[in-house]
């Protein structure tokens, strides 16, 4: 058991008991919608900023991108601006 890499026993275990293969790729697939859900807030979100010359991205939004991951009764496209530009 000492010399055995990790991935030797887990196929071992996979083998053994074969009830674990679901559990295992509901878990493996849980974690990776996270992980992508968690990269576009950090990439798409007008909350989060990268850019050190402009420290203000949510000013560049217009009244037309939609920002937000679902928007049930919004259009977007139909909203106009009601904000001054700074």
């Amino acid at each position: 058991m000492a010399g055995t890499s990790l991935g030797a026993r887990f196929y071992r275990q996979i083998k053994r008991h074969p009830g674990l293969i679901p559990m295992i790729s509901f878990i493996g697939l849980g974690m990776g919608s996270a992980a992508l859900y968690l990269l576009r807030l950090a990439l798409r979100s007008p909350d989060v900023c990268w850019d050190r010359k402009n420290p203000e991205p949510w000013n560049r939004l217009s009244p037309n991108d939609q920002y937000k991951f679902l928007a049930v009764s919004t259009d977007y496209k139909k909203l106009k601006k009601d904000r001054p530009d700074f």
